[in-house]
């Protein structure tokens, strides 16, 4: 459990009024209270960093990561032979073009099965998928790149890939024949595998593997990627319905991974002067501690990402007294970090978004908590963290999600488990 001994005033509806009333009239203690540190890839040297009896698992980690991206390498040089290669595929569609709510038998037509086929041609070598490629489209050719946007994100579980790309083969392989479905099974086999291996020793799960750099490595929350992962491998260890097919040896592997998953979520929930609070979007490999992403996300509290984390243990059976702990914990944290009173705006060409006191909007809750003082921050490209959003640059006020409501799920199924679990 990652500890903070610096305290942390719980956040009263009145106190958070007067601040962002400050703020909004543009008071003059609101302004840069710090800067957003870059997160560090998991090296060899860090891992020597380690106690001694943890570092073997993380240096067959790291060489399992570099095995798998020279795979990944020597494979798309033999399929070239020294000629230019295809253009890549084209960039967009990406999970929205393998849907998971059509009846069962649509994932028999010829439609889905053209889908599938896509997924299974532009699975690499690890196993895994790249992101933000309609799977709608062409087949991938001998030698095209795996992805559209250059070598990175080669492998990944940002923006839902690859969890959305096994969903959806394990649908179409439970229409089809023992035959006809050959090539969708072993392709999820693969890819479960690339889970698995993909799988920090601590439980956590990097965005882009094998190993990519920079904030890449992190623990990754964000978006609900390791959350997606997690629910994935519970179905997988269940053998039921589309998955009745995954061998013993796999469902045993995939339960354990989510036990070490939930152990991972455990160790790094931010505790502040002893209290719970909640998580970051990323968090280091290593030390779990909350790091800092693209020069605009501070390794701050985030509410969205925290809110999936939290509906996602109120859903394990059984659970611990430490799940209840965290549940009840993170539960609470965000019911005081909720905004009332102000709104933001929509996008204006000249003032850009703003947030402005409005009485009886919210609840509303900002996107990132500073973790000493759990007020909201937010990030500029100069990588300068700031208080009041208004400040912001119109570019990041305009691009950039600093307020959700997801929280608002937290509470509703926090009313139906405590019921429950008192």
């Amino acid at each position: 459990m990652l500890k903070r001994t610096m305290s942390m005033p719980s956040l009263k509806t009145a106190a958070l009024l007067v601040a962002l009333s400050l703020a909004i009239q543009g008071s003059a203690q609101a302004g840069v209270v710090g800067e957003v540190v870059p997160a560090q890839p998991l090296t060899a040297e860090r891992i020597a960093t380690l106690p001694a009896p943890e570092q073997a698992a993380w240096r067959d980690y790291l060489k399992r990561s570099l095995s798998r991206m020279k795979a990944d390498e020597d494979a798309l040089v033999a399929e070239r032979g020294g000629q230019p290669a295809p253009p890549p595929p084209a960039e967009g569609g990406g999970a929205k073009s393998m849907p998971l709510d059509r009846p069962a038998a649509w994932y028999g037509t010829a439609e889905a099965r053209h889908v599938a086929d896509v997924i299974v041609s532009f699975q690499t070598p690890a196993g895994g998928w790249g992101k933000n490629q309609s799977r709608a489209g062409a087949l991938r050719q001998p030698g095209q790149a795996y992805v559209s946007h250059g070598e990175g994100y080669v492998g990944t579980l940002d923006n839902d890939a690859t969890v959305t790309e096994l969903r959806f083969l394990a649908r179409v392989a439970g229409q089809a024949s023992e035959a006809d479905g050959k090539a969708y099974r072993a392709s999820l086999l693969r890819g479960v595998g690339y889970l698995l291996e993909a799988q920090y020793p601590n439980g956590g799960w990097p965005q882009v593997w094998p190993l990519q750099g920079a904030y890449h490595d992190a623990v990754t929350y964000n978006d609900g990627a390791m959350v997606a992962a997690v629910r994935l491998l519970e179905t997988v260890a269940a053998g039921q319905g589309d998955y009745a097919f995954v061998p013993a040896e796999f469902r045993a592997r995939a339960a354990a991974a989510k036990d070490r998953a939930v152990a991972c979520i455990l160790a790094s929930q931010v505790v502040v002067d002893g209290r719970r609070t909640v998580w970051a979007q990323q968090h280091d490999a290593l030390t779990l501690g909350p790091v800092g992403a693209r020069n605009f996300e501070p390794g701050a509290l985030s509410s969205a990402e925290s809110a999936d984390i939290l509906v996602y243990l109120m859903s394990l059976p059984d659970p611990s007294p430490e799940v209840a702990a965290a549940i009840r914990g993170g539960a609470r944290w965000l019911s005081d970090a909720a905004l009332r009173d102000v709104a933001w705006t929509p996008a204006d060409p000249t003032l850009g978004r703003r947030l402005v006191a409005q009485p009886g909007a919210g609840p509303l809750w900002a996107r990132y908590y500073d973790i000493a003082s759990g007020k909201p921050v937010y990030g500029d490209r100069d990588r300068s963290v700031h208080d009041d959003v208004n400040d912001l640059s119109l570019e990041r006020r305009n691009g950039y999600a600093w307020f959700n409501t997801a929280p608002l799920k937290v509470a509703e199924a926090y009313r139906r488990w405590a019921a429950t679990h008192p």
